[in-house]
């Protein structure tokens, strides 16, 4: 993998009484939110071979959102909905990239603070504690170096937040 691309589920409603946390919608904000950032991957050029998803209602509601703003004329990779995307930790989230995207050329996954800021900073750092945060439908696009996945081998190319 060359490129690696993170997402953040959009702003999502609150838990209904009774409800789930895996269940809840985006809100009304968190659709347009994650059309932005489906333009604005389309406007800098990305095209991710590799879709990995978590299955909270809201990340899915993201991904597709975001991808047929990404892929308005052409069609889409299917995203892939691994369960452990759910609550994975930074070496939760490399294993599972190395084992779905690994010989993707760019990879684009949708997940949940705080594992995905904690990735973020363990991949550009090498300290998941130096998280800074990925808001709502936040993107943060970098590029892997030779040593792939590896603790501080991978420069930010792009962060972009509605």
């Amino acid at each position: 993998m060359r490129e690696l691309i993170l997402l953040r589920h959009a702003e999502a409603m609150q838990i209904a009484l009774g409800g789930s946390d895996r269940a809840r919608p985006l809100s009304l904000r968190g659709e347009q939110e994650a059309r932005q950032a489906g333009h604005w991957l389309r406007e800098q050029g990305a095209l991710p071979d590799v879709v990995l998803c978590s299955p909270a209602r809201r990340a899915q509601m993201t991904v597709e959102r975001a991808l047929d703003a990404l892929f308005a004329h052409a069609s889409a990779p299917v995203p892939k909905f691994v369960p452990e995307i759910y609550e994975a930790t930074p070496g939760m989230l490399i294993a599972l990239l190395e084992q779905h995207a690994g010989s993707a050329e760019q990879a684009l996954l949708v997940g949940h603070n705080p594992g995905m800021e904690q990735l973020l900073a363990l991949l550009t750092s090498g300290r998941s504690p130096d998280a800074r945060g990925i808001p709502p439908a936040g993107l943060a696009w970098v590029e892997l170096q030779d040593a792939g996945l590896e603790p501080g081998s991978a420069r930010l190319r792009a962060f972009w937040s509605p």
